[in-house]
């Protein structure tokens, strides 16, 4: 499935100076270069509708395409689309194989995957790619960095948006998980308890000081080989994404978040990374959609420059 509608917006000229998102992003085709980015939609709300949250999030791949083909760029890029995996009816685990075969193919072409969600039943897709991917050699350690209000560990015996990182953790020792801008009262006591079995580091919203998480993130990335950075919306406050599923009462600033991202692309252990939960039925003049899509622009252009 193509987006090319999405990447549309105003042209100023053809100039490196003047491109924006949308004249650099071009259909991909296997080969086209190493070391370029490779966007991928993944159209699912089913995990969403498992964990019962408020349905939207399939519109998500083509809201943050729309979001971002207009932003201005600084230098000049080559940058792809791989289409976008739906999934329409409850095959959860089929899309999920297929986002991951879909990011393996990327990993192994030497391409960045940038995956848009979607819910973040999308994480276990990303980690398959991740995993599958030739890059990951025997014994190398995944790191998986989570800016999340939520766990996403719960105990459910059917998979859904609530549950990736359980399942992850659960059947590959070698994979190391934070998450940074978890809310308690979003997170029953059974979820801390999995996250202490599982030894899982993560920090409260309340202690996101940003040098406390500068040395958190910084501590984690030293343990890890691979890095698998995933964005879940609803970290943000709601006056800043209220186009997610959860909305948090009080959230991690966007500038604490912005700056995970840039120690994340500096760190030279970034594969991949995605964005779940932007729900463009409830946002507000677009205001999630374009909050994400800064962050993406500024991870792709450090990464890639």
């Amino acid at each position: 499935m193509t987006s090319e509608s999405a990447w549309t917006g105003r042209v100023d000229g053809t100039t490196p100076q003047q491109l924006r998102w949308h004249q650099a992003v071009t259909p991909y085709e296997p080969g086209k270069g190493t070391g370029v980015c490779v966007f991928v939609g993944f159209a699912c709300e089913e995990g969403v509708r498992r964990n019962k949250g408020r349905l939207g999030a399939a519109a998500g791949p083509d809201a943050l395409r729309g979001a971002l083909a207009p932003m201005a760029l600084d230098t000049a890029l080559r940058a792809f689309d791989a289409g976008t995996i739906a999934v329409t009816d409850d095959r959860l685990a089929d899309g999920q194989r297929r986002l991951g075969e879909t990011v393996s193919a990327l990993l192994d072409d030497d391409a960045f995957p940038v995956v848009l969600g979607g819910g973040h039943e999308l994480a276990y897709g990303t980690y398959l790619g991740l995993a599958g991917a030739t890059r990951r050699t025997p014994g190398s350690i995944i790191g998986i960095l989570n800016l999340d209000a939520h766990f996403d560990l719960r105990p459910d015996p059917v998979p859904s948006s609530g549950t990736p990182f359980r399942q992850i953790l659960e059947t590959d020792d070698d994979v190391r998980y934070a998450v940074i801008g978890i809310s308690q009262p979003s997170n029953t006591r059974i979820l801390f308890d999995t996250a202490d079995r599982l030894g899982v580091r993560y920090l409260l919203d309340d202690d996101c000081e940003p040098t406390r998480v500068a040395g958190f993130v910084d501590d984690f990335l030293s343990g890890i080989d691979l890095l698998y950075l995933t964005i879940d919306l609803d970290v943000l406050p709601a006056s800043v994404a209220p186009g997610v599923s959860a909305p948090a009462a009080y959230g991690v600033a966007l500038s604490t978040i912005q700056s995970v991202c840039d120690r994340a692309t500096g760190s030279g252990k970034l594969a991949v990374v995605d964005v779940a939960e932007l729900n463009p039925r409830l946002d507000i003049d677009n205001r999630t959609a374009r909050t994400a899509a800064r962050l993406l622009h500024r991870i792709v252009t450090r990464h890639i420059a």
